[in-house]
């Protein structure tokens, strides 16, 4: 075994027990719930209320910043959609005993994160436009991220790789 090979499978391993670690929260109701209602919100439903409430409370001046979240969201939709098709990782629930699902998954697929990755994205581009949701909308971001972990529909890698093509793909967007 190479040393990349004994490298990378040190790296399963703690990814699999982060994700068995942070899986054992689904087991209490009260968490379960909780995060199961984040991360329905995360499927597009409060980014979806974002632009709508920036709308009505901004009216036209707030039209560039969703405009902007749209573009942003069409690329994150289609870039997580290639990826997820290529890598094709199962989800840890499905290869991990100890990981109990603790929601529906919305595709097959657990790398990267598109909860994540898009939560990121928008939260990036909506406090770039609106700094004073930064707060509010980091703190919902995380929640998101979290909660696809503890419901044992992805692992903490695929959760990081999310935030860093979120990050990406929203750093890019100001450059266009």
């Amino acid at each position: 075994m190479s040393r990349l090979d004994a490298t990378l499978g040190r790296v399963q391993r703690c990814d699999e027990w982060l994700c068995v670690w942070m899986n054992g929260a689904s087991r209490h109701a009260a968490l379960l719930h909780a995060f199961r209602a984040i991360s329905w919100l995360g499927d597009g439903l409060f980014w979806y209320a974002l632009m709508l409430a920036l709308l009505v409370h901004g009216g036209a001046q707030a039209v560039p910043a969703v405009l902007h979240m749209i573009v942003v969201g069409v690329v994150c939709t289609t870039t997580y959609r290639v990826l997820k098709r290529g890598t094709s990782r199962p989800r840890p629930y499905k290869v991990v005993p100890a990981v109990a699902v603790g929601a529906v998954p919305l595709d097959a697929y657990s790398f990267p994160s598109g909860h994540t990755l898009h939560a990121v994205a928008f939260t990036i581009v909506a406090a770039s436009h609106y700094p004073a949701l930064a707060g509010l909308l980091a703190a919902f971001t995380a929640l998101t991220a979290v909660s696809r972990v503890v419901l044992g529909l992805h692992y903490p890698s695929d959760v990081a790789a999310g935030a860093l093509i979120g990050c990406a793909i929203a750093g890019t967007s100001f450059w266009i």
